[in-house]
């Protein structure tokens, strides 16, 4: 009987499915999705490759999981960080601030590296709904303060923010990243009630 590293099985196996998780998530940024296979998450993990098979059946299986796991933890810091802002105008800059913290937590790695990624249709469908779901509160927001050109707009500031997670990834100051990021989304959204 294999040792086990932790007080019961279950929390075993879940410890050591969170290790796989983490390791296809190093291999899926450090060298793209073709680099998640049982055997390389597995020997990343440090684990057999037939007990990879233990947790999943495939490399697609694996990035499912991925996918799986890292948006409804963002979404769920988002949520309840939201639950306490005061109307709209605060909810967009809350979403700015928990969206940059996140990313700078390395949250937004693999939703970054499988975007670019050639997925499997499903995988890139869920991706997507995923991604849906992540912003709604942002465009959200934006309707409620009557932002003209909604859509074009939250496309627009969708990039800001997005460059703005990419500058914190590599490195760039928290608190500059998002307070300049705070300034340029507020400007949207002024000048879109002057004009």
């Amino acid at each position: 009987m294999p040792k086990i590293s932790a007080p019961t099985v279950a929390e075993h196996r879940v410890r050591q499915r969170d290790a796989l998780l983490h390791a296809a998530v190093d291999l899926l940024v450090a060298a793209g999705v073709n680099a998640v296979t049982p055997a390389a998450v597995g020997a990343a993990a440090g684990l057999a490759r037939p007990s990879v098979y233990q947790y999943f059946s495939s490399g697609a299986d694996i990035l499912s999981a991925v996918i799986e796991d890292a948006f409804p933890r963002a979404n769920e810091a988002l949520r309840l960080a939201l639950e306490s802002a005061d109307g709209p105008a605060e909810e967009l800059d809350t979403y700015v601030r928990v969206s940059l913290r996140l990313a700078r937590e390395g949250a937004h790695r693999p939703a970054a590296a499988l975007s670019a990624a050639q997925l499997p249709d499903e995988c890139m469908a869920r991706l997507r709904e995923l991604h849906h779901e992540q912003a709604a509160p942002f465009l959200r927001a934006l309707r409620e303060l009557g932002t003209p050109e909604l859509e074009l707009t939250a496309q627009l500031l969708g990039g800001v923010l997005e460059a703005a997670m990419g500058a914190v990834e590599s490195g760039a100051s928290l608190g500059a990243v998002t307070e300049r990021t705070l300034t340029l989304v507020r400007a949207a959204v002024r000048s879109d009630h002057s004009s």
